[in-house]
């Protein structure tokens, strides 16, 4: 009941915010998820290994701290609304060029502007999102969207499985597939005539111009003056971003590489491993309001590390298939792993200062999905050496990087601080944190 007040207690225009910055989330998620689905069909196309492949998976996420930055920038001076819409024509066009690469090198190149513009959506729809929104709504509104990320890769899901299905065998490809991806492009439309600007960004505007301040020179002042934040939050990104890479994008190879699931058993798993993480995600965010940010993204990891064995097939139950337990593995995994993930997004920028809430979120979840980037391209050399027989053991790759992404979050987590329910409006000397810091 109490989240269906909150929902009901959005204005028109908050909605439309809300839901312009959902879908931008959700779209960019399903134009990157497309990749995973077809990796196998990639190497044989392109004849490259799987490590290869993933790389190019690797690549995009490194590509993403630059998009963060850009548009981040363009977000502090021209507002979040118009760099927004700019960076979703920006990436939908490249996911369409994608889909005509001659070769592998062309590929990498297309898939490196790509994790440009998938690096500015997350920053400019969160600010937006989060600055539109009451503060007593921000943890539930927290976990929807980030779950965007999984409803993205729910749909990947669902049109891998239906073009590989029932498109004709012309059209059954990874070409058609990135073809599909250029339709986020049409959200622009929407955004341009329901969503209006940034309140927090038109008040930080009047102030700057009143104190005669550069945006460029906020920027650099919050920077300087909070520099072992900016530090940490990098950090814990980087932890954030291992856990969720780590436990998702080599997942379709996994079942496909190593257990030999076709098309439909593919999609039906990691549609129920999708389905996981939205209820988890939305539940998490929704009571972190209650139980505090970290306390509640340490909860989400403690069980997490509980379902490990499950989710990456190492738990054999006697006498039953991995058909019938790893669906149960995938939903209670992504259940946790988003559940963490849903706290995400109202905890750095109620961690952000005002100044640059357009900058600073964005580009330090991008700086950690930089520093986690590598961990596709490792977990896939790993799970070929410890493979035999020509097939991959990820099994075993799987379980150590998430058993040892889940203890990093859970550490940075608990020595990091909380600022929960600040008021984004506030201007004078913000402080790092608020007066309704949260112990653990």
């Amino acid at each position: 009941m109490q989240a269906w007040r909150l929902f009901t207690s959005l204005s028109r225009e908050q909605r439309n915010t809300f839901t312009a910055s959902f879908l931008g989330w959700t779209l960019d998620a399903f134009d990157f998820f497309l990749l995973t689905f077809v990796q196998v069909k990639l190497k044989d196309d392109f004849h490259v290994g799987l490590p290869a492949i993933a790389f190019a998976l690797s690549l995009t996420l490194m590509m993403r701290p630059v998009g963060a930055f850009i548009f981040g920038l363009l977000a502090e001076r021209y507002g979040r609304r118009i760099p927004l819409m700019i960076d979703i024509l920006f990436y939908s066009i490249i996911e369409l060029c994608t889909a005509f690469s001659p070769n592998y090198a062309v590929f990498l190149f297309l898939r490196i502007l790509f994790g440009i513009g998938m690096g500015g959506e997350w920053g400019l729809g969160a600010s937006l999102a989060m600055e539109s929104l009451p503060a007593e709504s921000r943890g539930l509104f927290s976990g929807i969207l980030q779950q965007g990320y999984a409803c993205g890769y729910l749909l990947a899901a669902l049109v891998y499985g239906l073009v590989f299905s029932f498109f004709p065998a012309a059209l059954a490809n990874w070409r058609t597939l990135f073809v599909i991806g250029v339709l986020p492009a049409l959200l622009v439309v929407y955004i341009r005539l329901n969503v209006p600007e940034s309140p927090v960004w038109e008040r930080q505007q009047q102030r700057h111009r009143r104190a005669g301040i550069s945006p460029w020179q906020s920027i650099w002042q919050a920077i300087t003056s909070r520099p072992f934040l900016f530090i940490y939050v990098i950090i814990l990104m980087t932890a954030f971003n291992c856990l969720s890479h780590g436990t998702q994008d080599n997942y379709p190879t996994f079942l496909q590489a190593q257990l030999k699931i076709g098309v439909t058993g593919t999609t039906i798993i990691t549609a129920i491993a999708n389905v996981g993480a939205i209820i988890g995600g939305t539940l998490f965010g929704y009571y972190s309001q209650r139980w505090g940010r970290r306390r509640a993204i340490i909860i989400a990891c403690c069980l997490g590390i509980i379902m490990i064995p499950l989710w990456s097939g190492w738990l054999k139950i006697p006498n039953v298939s991995l058909l019938y337990t790893l669906p149960i593995g995938a939903f209670l995994l992504q259940f946790m792993v988003q559940g963490a993930w849903g706290v995400v997004p109202v905890h750095l920028n109620e961690l952000s200062p005002t100044d640059v809430r357009g900058t600073f979120p964005g580009f330090a979840y991008q700086l950690g999905n930089l520093f986690a980037a590598q961990i596709i391209f490792a977990q896939a050399l790993l799970a070929v050496n410890l493979g035999q027989q020509k097939i991959p053991n990820y099994t075993a790759a799987l379980g150590i990087f998430s058993l040892a992404a889940f203890l990093a979050v859970i550490i940075m987590t608990a020595i990091g601080q909380e600022a929960r329910g600040i008021d984004f409006m506030y201007t004078k000397d913000e402080p790092e944190i608020s007066a309704q810091e949260q112990p653990i």
